[in-house]
């Protein structure tokens, strides 16, 4: 559809003239564009959705981070089914605290804490859905939560598609079975989480202020967040150093790494195919050896 077809809507909702348009780098599950107004503010838009209600979810995710108030998002001008309205964060330079200042500030986001895991609806990682109603003892257990509505899920999504082969399979069975003794040790609180802090999810203002895009939100273990932001690297060495300096991680985190990346490379296994099998594969039986 034709991005000028929404115009007319968005002018009616913000009160004033749409005056031009161009698109925008925004990732390869919704088309965007920067739209300029009449009285020169402008907006980021997105536009066909994989599915419906994915704009809501991400809209709703936004609206959790920036209420904890720890970090900069871009603040939700309007949503509904088939378009997504934000603030446009103009990007600037990285100043030398840039990470130094991103680190502190996850580290204060994953200071807010929820009494269950999971989130108050499901959402969307990338394009795959998220479960984050959890049920029974999913609720009080990480390792539980996360076995279930984590890794369990992606696997079998990934054996839906037959993308799963013997050396996946042999070694997940396993895997099942050790999954409390790997994340022994490590029982916190469960915290907010933006739920996919890869480098290309974050963005740098021209405040040089770290601000987070496309969040995939659930309360659950930071951890889980932290290893994210080591499967493409992108991440300072200050970040990491005045995350822990703020709130240190717990003992073997290092060790527990793989078995949060592991969600993240099943999720990509499924989105991008067999590219992401060997990972998954080294992953899974790098606690198995």
């Amino acid at each position: 559809m034709r991005i000028e077809s929404f115009f007319s809507r968005i002018e009616d909702l913000i009160g004033n003239k749409i005056t031009g348009f161009k698109p925008v780098s925004g990732g390869s599950i919704a088309t965007t564009n920067q739209i300029r107004f009449e009285n020169g503010h402008y907006a980021f838009l997105k536009t066909e959705p994989y599915f419906n209600n994915m704009f809501f979810k991400e809209a709703n995710g936004l609206k959790e981070i920036r209420k904890s108030g720890c970090i900069r998002v871009p603040e939700v001008l309007h949503v509904d089914t088939d378009i997504l309205l934000l603030e446009f964060i103009e990007e600037g330079k990285k100043d030398k605290d840039f990470f130094s200042r991103f680190g502190k500030q996850i580290a204060s986001l994953h200071k807010i804490n929820a009494g269950k895991y999971g989130f108050k609806e499901d959402n969307y990682v990338g394009a795959t859905p998220q479960l984050n109603i959890a049920v029974n003892t999913e609720l009080d257990s990480w390792c539980d939560f996360y076995y279930n509505k984590r890794l369990l899920y992606q696997y079998k999504l990934a054996e839906s598609k037959g993308l799963v082969g013997n050396e996946l399979k042999n070694g997940f069975l396993v895997l099942e079975g050790r999954i409390e003794e790997i994340l022994e040790g490590s029982e916190e609180k469960p915290t907010l989480l933006h739920g996919d802090l890869w480098n290309g999810n974050f963005i740098c203002d021209q405040d040089s202020n770290p601000c987070l895009i496309d969040p995939a939100v659930y309360y659950g273990h930071r951890e889980a967040d932290l290893a994210m932001t080591k499967l493409f690297g992108g991440f300072g060495d200050d970040f990491y150093t005045s995350y822990q300096k703020k709130k240190p991680l717990p003992q073997g985190y290092d060790y527990r790494e793989n078995i949060y990346l592991l969600y993240h490379v099943l999720n990509h296994l499924n989105l991008f195919g067999n590219s992401y099998y060997g990972q998954a594969v080294k992953l899974v039986w790098s606690y198995l050896h």
